[in-house]
C-alpha cells in the first residue's frame, strides 16, 4: 500500500499478519501497530485517529499514550505506586493492607479498562461484604494515587473519575471502662493478655504492638519503628508500673518448647513463638462472653449464640468493641489523669489535634458529672446567687 508524508502517516500490510498496520511519528519517534482490521477504509480511520491524538499532544491538549501504554496492566501502576511509597518512607501495615484489597480486583485488568463504573462496581461489592466507608475510600484512594502517579510520569493520559463516599458520622465512640477492660481480659486465650493490655495502656494500634520485638526494648524504653507505624513516625513509651511488670512476664514467656528444642521468640508478643495474627476471631468470642457485643446473622439479622446461625447456617457477623477503642480509652484516660496533651498526642501517635480531639471522647458519666457539681454549686445558698444577680445587674 502507498505511504504518504512522513507527517500523515501510513498504512501497510505486514508480513504473518491478517490485519493492515499502520505507522505515525511523534517527536521524532515512530510508532508502529496493528489496526485491527483487514479492511483498507477502517484502517484509515484507524489510523486517522491516531494522527489526531498525536497533534493534540503536539499543541500540548493532551497526552499521547502509544499502543504499549493502552496494554499498561493496573498492577504495574500498583507496583510504581508502592515503589513510591517506599522511597519516601511511607509504607505501613495499612497501605500494603488496602492496596492488596485493589491489587486483588483490578491487578489484572488493563489500565484503559477502569472506568468510573467499574470503580462504582467495586465499592458496592465491598460495600455489600461489610466494609465501613472510610475503610472503601483508603483503597480507592490509592487506586486513584496509582493513575495520577502514572499520568504525571506521560504513561497514562486519562484516569477514571474515582467517587469518595462520605465518611460523615463514622466516627466510632466505644471506649472500655476499666470494669470492661477487666471483664474482656479475663475472657481472652492467655496469649493475647498481655497484648490486650499493651494497647489498653498506651493506645498503640494492633498492628503497632504485634510489630514489636526484643530489638525494640531498650533498658525502660520500648520504640516503635516509623515503617511500622501509621503514620511513619517512630516514637517511644517509658515502662514504668503496669507496662514494666507486663515486659517482664513477656521476657519469662519468651523461651518456646518445641519439638526440636527450645526457641527464643524474636516477639516480645507471641503465639508459640510466631507472630500474633488475626484475632479477630477470639476478640469476638471474648467479648460477647464478657457481654461487650454479639453475633448477628447476616441472613437473618437476629441475634445468635455462635459465629454460625443454627437456624439458616448463614455466616453471623460480630457486633461490639474493637481493638481500635483501646485507643480511644487510653487517650481518654491519660487527659483525665492530667497528662498533658501534647504528651499524650506523642505516646498514642497523633500528628493532628483534630483526630486526638475526636479520640479525646466525651462519654455520657463526663456529662452526668457535670450536671451534678452544677447543681451543687447552685445549691450552695442563696446568698451566693443574690451576689452573682447583682454583679450581673451592674
Amino acid at each position: 500500500m502507498a505511504a504518504g508524508a512522513r507527517g500523515d502517516g501510513r498504512v501497510f500490510s505486514r508480513k504473518g499478519s491478517a490485519f493492515l498496520w499502520c505507522a505515525y511519528y511523534l517527536r521524532g519517534k515512530e510508532y508502529r501497530e496493528s489496526t485491527g482490521t483487514a479492511e483498507p477504509i477502517k484502517a484509515a480511520k484507524f489510523l486517522k485517529h491516531r494522527l489526531k491524538e498525536v497533534g493534540a499532544d503536539q499543541i500540548g491538549k493532551a497526552v499521547f499514550v502509544g499502543p504499549q501504554q493502552e496494554r499498561m496492566k493496573v498492577s504495574k501502576l500498583l507496583e510504581a505506586l508502592e515503589e513510591d511509597y517506599k522511597l519516601r518512607g511511607k509504607t505501613t501495615p495499612q497501605f500494603r493492607a488496602h492496596l492488596k484489597h485493589v491489587r486483588n480486583y483490578f491487578g489484572t485488568w488493563r489500565a484503559a479498562e477502569v472506568s468510573a463504573e467499574a470503580v462504582d462496581k467495586y465499592i458496592s461489592e465491598r460495600q455489600e461484604a461489610g466494609s465501613a466507608p472510610a475503610t472503601i475510600n483508603r483503597s480507592t484512594q490509592l487506586l486513584a494515587q496509582a493513575f495520577k502517579l502514572a499520568m504525571e510520569r506521560r504513561h497514562l493520559s486519562t484516569a477514571p473519575q474515582i467517587r469518595h463516599l462520605s465518611e460523615k458520622g463514622n466516627a466510632r465512640q466505644g471506649f472500655f471502662a476499666d470494669a470492661d477492660y477487666h471483664a474482656l481480659k479475663d475472657k481472652l486465650p492467655e496469649y493475647l493478655r498481655d497484648f490486650v493490655q499493651f494497647g489498653y495502656l498506651t493506645g498503640w494500634r494492633k498492628g503497632e504492638v504485634a510489630s514489636l520485638r526484643w530489638s525494640d526494648v531498650d533498658g525502660d524504653l520500648v520504640r516503635l519503628r516509623g515503617e511500622n507505624s501509621k503514620n511513619g513516625e517512630a516514637r517511644t513509651v517509658t515502662l514504668s508500673g503496669d507496662l514494666a511488670g507486663l515486659i517482664e512476664r513477656r521476657k519469662a514467656q519468651r523461651t518456646v518448647q518445641t519439638k526440636t528444642g527450645a526457641l527464643m521468640s524474636e516477639y516480645v508478643f507471641h503465639q508459640r513463638g510466631a507472630p500474633v495474627g488475626d484475632f479477630r476471631k477470639a476478640w469476638a468470642t471474648a467479648c460477647v462472653a464478657a457481654g461487650l457485643g454479639q453475633f448477628v446473622c447476616r441472613r437473618c439479622n437476629q441475634a445468635v449464640g455462635g459465629h454460625t446461625c443454627e437456624a439458616c447456617e448463614s455466616e453471623a457477623v460480630y457486633v461490639g468493641r474493637i481493638f481500635h477503642d483501646f485507643r480511644r480509652t487510653a487517650v481518654r484516660n491519660m487527659v483525665r489523669a492530667g497528662v498533658p496533651e501534647r504528651v499524650a498526642m506523642t505516646i498514642s501517635g497523633h500528628k493532628t489535634r483534630s483526630v486526638f480531639d475526636r479520640y479525646n471522647i466525651v462519654s455520657e458519666s463526663d456529662l452526668r458529672e457535670a450536671m451534678v457539681r452544677t447543681q451543687a454549686y447552685l445549691k450552695q445558698g442563696p446568698s451566693r446567687s443574690k451576689v452573682s444577680l447583682i454583679n450581673a445587674q451592674l
